[in-house]
């Protein structure tokens, strides 16, 4: 499905089938005027019970102010990038109860409620949307019925019947553990309720990830995916062992921060950092990954694609689904060229050499467990 017109698509997104070389495929003068389909729909992959697109968008930055500078003014370019998305095969969209900041909390699940109501493409693409959304382990939230509570209190923000994948935000088993069992528990109970149709998990690391798999399994409930920090930048020890477990038990890994915040856009350098608290993650981190950016330039140049689309990429190759967030319409269609095509295992090697010959990793999240 093309865009609208007043959207050109960039023509490196037209090398959709060149997946073994280095060579971009060129236009017949014929061909110069029509409007490729960024994104070709009929790509699919099973989650569990649910069919979605080999990649999805994230929407963290939907409502959060700290360190994404939202403002509502922004609303409606966010609402293009969603039609964007849909209309180009896109189904799959992260959320959270807590994305959002103050009094935004929640933002970011109305803006994806509103945005469903109110797409007007086709409505076979309208049912097809699958909403994965996240339920902080709030210490508030003590039994399996006030789990159950922040599930319906989420289908209300965002006025829908039921959620894809109702997913536990994180573990609490480094500091509450009694309240672990709870919770566990409450995802049993809204997918027993048809609340949801598939529970998952988020950064659970390998030794929990193993321990709710096997407890949801003897409650007749499929754990469907496992959400962690995975990308070229974190492909560390834990994260490899995450990943080696979910290919073993067929749980569906979801890579969130596949560009690691933005380091690895090739947008930013040492001089040149973004504002907030991101700028001081990222003078501690970028003057060590030389080695790991200049793999990703040379083979996005190679490739006629963009240091992201390349990244990206290489997530969708380990077999993840990498949910990269966006917030502008550019954004929306630079993701969109990561699908269509692969790195060969040559450039996969070359990208995770360059990784490790890094002297700096992404910091990893506090909220993962072992």
């Amino acid at each position: 499905m093309a865009l609208s017109a007043s959207i050109s698509a960039p023509t490196a997104y037209i090398s959709c089938f060149a997946s073994s070389n280095n060579s971009t495929l060129s236009s017949p003068p014929l061909l110069k005027n029509l409007r490729f389909p960024l994104f070709w729909p009929w790509q699919k992959v099973k989650m569990g019970p649910l069919t979605v697109s080999p990649m999805g968008f994230g929407t963290w930055a939907w409502g959060n102010q700290l360190l994404w500078g939202y403002q509502e003014s922004m609303d409606s370019e966010l609402q293009q990038v969603f039609n964007i998305a849909v209309k180009n095969g896109i189904n799959l969209f992260d959320t959270a109860d807590s994305y959002g900041t103050g009094k935004l909390n929640g933002q970011s699940e109305k803006l994806l409620g509103k945005f469903i109501r109110e797409f007007e493409g086709n409505k076979q693409l309208q049912a097809n949307i699958v909403i994965a959304t996240k339920f902080a382990a709030y210490p508030w939230r003590l039994t399996p019925g006030q789990f159950v509570n922040a599930c319906k209190s989420s289908l209300d923000r965002m006025q829908i019947e039921q959620i894809g994948i109702g997913q536990l935000h994180w573990s609490t088993a480094n500091y509450a553990p009694l309240q672990e069992r709870a919770l566990w528990d409450g995802l049993v109970a809204m997918y027993d309720k048809g609340l949801v149709r598939a529970v998952g998990v988020s950064n659970y690391g390998p030794k929990q990830l193993l321990k709710i798999h096997d407890y949801l399994k003897a409650r007749g409930v499929p754990l469907c995916s496992a959400q962690v920090q995975f990308s070229l930048l974190s492909m560390g020890k834990d994260q490899m062992e995450i990943k080696n477990i979910c290919d073993s038990l067929g749980i569906r890994l979801i890579s969130y921060s596949p560009l690691g915040l933005g380091m690895l856009t090739g947008k930013y350098s040492p001089s040149s950092l973004p504002s907030g608290p991101r700028g001081l993650l990222f003078r501690q981190i970028l003057p060590g990954l030389e080695p790991l950016l200049n793999s990703l330039k040379e083979i996005a140049q190679k490739r006629r694609k963009t240091i992201p689309q390349v990244a990206i990429n290489w997530c969708i190759c380990k077999g993840t689904i990498p949910i990269p967030g966006v917030k502008s319409i550019k954004q929306a269609e630079e993701n969109l060229g990561a699908l269509g095509w692969k790195l060969t295992s040559d450039e996969l090697l070359q990208l995770e050499n360059g990784a490790l010959e890094s002297p700096q990793q992404m910091i990893q999240n506090i909220f993962q467990t072992r």
